[in-house]
């Protein structure tokens, strides 16, 4: 049995990790840290839990949660804030899975060229590895710091990696166009996603200049072996949860989507959540799993990809545990199916 700790128990991320891990029987939490006021119990933060939990909120103390045992803690902070709990887990020797954006860029000139401020851990970032089990697995398995995935990028980079690594698209001139449920830009209220501003509408938002951008570029990068470019254009859509991107990508050659669904199944063969379909996929039939749906057609001299996820799930808490797993030794789908 692994204790683990949740930092930032407040947020919608939090409480889909902790029905996750409630389930997982291999994991035990052991605190769940919070900069509300007071202690409040969680369940009274997320009605959902009430009699499934009992723990309260706590200060962050690493010294206290490495006392009790604690070996692994999933932050699920703001970046910024989350950057100042994970150094000091690391140093008392807590692995962490990162649900923040602190530790996802390698490189602190683009960290601070999409964020507006450098890197608040910097001396950490090249012991980070990217947590996308598909890509990175064997990494992730002796991983002091997992840096979480970004909800969009999944999509993006589970949607290209198979074309990019085999040169079968144009490395330049990729679009990604995707949608998101409004529980993507977090618990705290914002106007645009105040119930009037954002019901009955669908808006474009940080078009060319997301701070997803780099990281999808970052990870195709790699499976590329050279430099990778995207347009990214995300949309916010009236719905609860889910992500849905379709993909544009000019090939080098002319190939059909029979060869093109084949090499997607090869490369994911091992992957028990990358799901290629040969229909077209819906948030819908992602929603509420860690399942990525992935569906790719070729039209008017074009390869289309579309690709959907639950956000929260997938998107962040799911693959966090799946991040977990790896790094203690367990079966990457235990606690998720």
């Amino acid at each position: 049995m692994t204790k683990i700790a949740i930092l930032g128990g407040s947020g919608y991320t939090a409480v889909e990790l902790i029905k996750i891990v409630l389930r997982h029987p291999k994991a035990k939490i052991e605190a769940i840290t919070s900069r509300q006021e007071g202690t409040p119990a969680i369940a009274e933060l997320h009605p959902s839990l009430l009699d499934r939990i009992d723990l309260r909120c706590e200060p962050f103390d690493p010294d206290a949660l490495k006392k009790r045992g604690v070996q692994c803690a999933f932050g699920c902070l703001p970046h910024g804030v989350s950057a100042e709990s994970v150094k000091p887990l690391l140093e008392r020797g807590i692995r962490v899975v990162d649900l923040s954006a602190d530790y996802r860029l390698r490189d602190p000139k683009v960290f601070e060229a999409y964020y507006g401020e450098p890197p608040h851990d910097v001396a950490n970032l090249s012991k980070a590895v990217y947590g996308l089990p598909e890509l990175y697995g064997e990494q992730i398995e002796s991983a002091q710091l997992v840096a979480n995935p970004g909800c969009y990028p999944q999509t993006a980079i589970l949607g290209l990696a198979p074309l990019v690594a085999n040169k079968l698209i144009e490395l330049k001139g990729i679009i990604v166009n995707s949608c998101s449920g409004v529980s993507g830009a977090g618990r705290t209220p914002k106007l645009t996603t105040h119930f009037p501003e954002c019901n009955e509408s669908v808006s474009a938002y940080n078009v060319g200049k997301h701070r997803h951008t780099p990281e999808i570029e970052q990870a195709l990068t790699d499976a590329a072996g050279e430099p990778v470019e995207v347009l990214f254009v995300p949309h916010l859509v009236p719905m609860d949860r889910g992500i849905f991107s379709t993909i544009y990508a000019t090939p080098t050659s002319e190939v059909t989507e029979a060869e093109l669904t084949k090499l997607l199944r090869e490369y994911y063969s091992k992957a028990p959540f990358v799901r290629v379909r040969d229909t077209l996929p819906a948030t819908k039939d992602t929603a509420h799993t860690n399942y990525l749906d992935l569906c790719v057609k070729v039209a008017r001299g074009k390869i289309v990809i579309l690709a959907c996820e639950d956000n929260l799930i997938r998107g962040a808490s799911g693959v966090a545990v799946q991040n977990f797993n790896r790094m203690f030794g367990y079966e990457e789908t235990m606690g998720l199916v």
